[in-house]
């Protein structure tokens, strides 16, 4: 690891937070060291990389980042984004975050290019209409269709090279091969083939220039909340903006089973055919397209699939597709007026809620603001004085709550596990001053 420790101890799977591992996931006791506090924040940063953007420094906008994974033989698939659009000379937030599975090539592919496709619309809109920003719900439609068509283009780009779905018919396995396995020469084709194998969620924050309106844009189990302080100026509220779009979700289930009335096996224990947690992402082309697309096209790639099987379980009760949406959910949010002190919107993957599901991710939340925010005089209460942030970086402050805040033995367990593979879930989070 990436600093000295003299120190050890035990710790049994309970003693890990989240649903990552279990008793079955033994030898337990396993050890791990214990840091001194100056090493613990160093092994956090080393381990975390965070980011701060400051947007504004006379306003206090700015956003904080990170992406932990704490185990050394695991490559995170989660990612997230912190930038300005530049719409027209205004200066738009775009804030997200992705988590990514089956691998980490589609949700590069969303993290860098999908804000380029949003400001790409919001230009055009604007440019065609000067009054198009006056509705708040055009935007979120706007939004919403960015991210539509941005889906839609990873599975046409590749269509496109065989005339449609329909012209695959009129090739043979041995020429979609020579088509998609194009490396020799740049590989482009092969390149957009292989963005249909994998998928991502996607939680995406958009914020206008003057921070009058907040946009969330949700396609799947990463959670959007806000925290703002209450009207009498002495509690906090921890709202959470997002709803879970998996098999939790009794309206996510029913939406497909009625998609799909005909289909009992659509949806099987509480996973899209039986092997897709998620019921919104961008990606995932095998259950957005006919089976001939994996079979045809994805089963060629090389190098590909080692072993069909498992892949085969799940197409066989692919009969109507699409079973899953990049249609996503889109809240808005009135920023407008003078807030009584700062506001803040976390966006986080599911990793963070899972690291949360002992202590509870609300009174984390609340604990972690009330450390992050000087307390305010009565002075200042009575003036309406704005509490000052402090300068430490928010998301890794978050995070550290949710390992185990103060307990440095908690906390130690987790960055320090003496584990082979990964004992919590990939976690990004980014947290945003409004």
């Amino acid at each position: 690891m990436l600093v000295e420790r003299t120190s050890y101890d035990w710790a049994y799977s309970e003693d890990i937070p989240g649903s990552r591992c279990g008793p079955e996931d033994g030898p337990w006791p396993r050890s791990y060291q214990v840091l001194s506090e100056p090493e613990l924040w160093r092994e956090l940063r080393a381990l975390a990389k965070p980011q701060s953007t400051v947007f504004d420094d006379r306003r206090g906008w700015r956003a904080d980042s990170l992406n932990f994974q704490p185990s050394p033989n695991t490559k995170t698939q989660d990612r997230y984004v912190v930038t300005q659009l530049d719409i027209l000379g205004q200066l738009w937030t775009l804030t997200g975050v992705f988590d990514g599975h089956l691998g980490d090539v589609t949700v590069e592919h969303v993290a860098y290019h999908l804000p380029i496709i949003i400001r790409d619309f919001l230009r055009k809109e604007l440019a065609d209409d000067p009054s198009a920003f006056s509705s708040a719900a055009h935007v979120a439609d706007l939004f919403s269709r960015s991210i539509l068509a941005f889906d839609d283009a990873i599975a046409n780009d590749v269509l496109e090279l065989f005339g449609g779905l329909e012209g695959l018919d009129n090739f043979s396995d041995a020429e979609i091969w020579n088509i998609i396995n194009d490396q020799q020469s740049g590989g482009a084709n092969w390149k957009k083939a292989r963005l249909c194998m994998y998928g991502t969620t996607a939680l995406v924050a958009l914020v206008d220039p003057n921070h009058e309106n907040l946009w969330v844009a949700n396609l799947g189990d990463c959670q959007a909340t806000i925290v703002s302080l209450n009207d009498a100026g002495d509690d906090w509220i921890v709202e959470r903006l997002t709803t879970d779009h998996n098999g939790d979700n009794d309206a996510e289930v029913e939406r497909v089973r009625l998609a799909h009335p005909d289909e009992p096996e659509c949806v099987i224990d509480k996973r899209v055919l039986g092997a897709l947690a998620p019921f919104r992402c961008l990606g995932d082309i095998p259950f957005k397209q006919p089976p001939a697309f994996t079979r045809r096209i994805l089963y060629n790639l090389f190098p590909g699939f080692h072993n069909t099987s498992p892949w085969e379980e799940f197409l066989v009760r692919n009969h109507t597709p699409p079973y899953i949406t990049a249609q996503p959910e889109v809240i808005h949010r009135r920023l407008g007026g003078s807030a009584r002190g700062p506001r803040f919107l976390i966006l986080a993957s599911d990793g963070f809620a899972d690291l949360c599901s002992g202590e509870g991710q609300e009174r984390i939340v609340s604990t972690w603001v009330k450390s992050m925010v000087d307390q305010p005089s009565e002075e200042q209460k009575a003036s309406g004085g704005a509490f000052q942030n402090r300068r430490d970086n928010m998301a890794l402050r978050l995070l550290r709550q949710a390992l185990g805040g103060d307990d440095r033995y908690s906390v130690s367990r987790v960055l320090t596990l003496n584990m082979d593979v990964a004992w919590i879930d990939d976690t990004s989070i980014v947290v945003q001053t409004l």
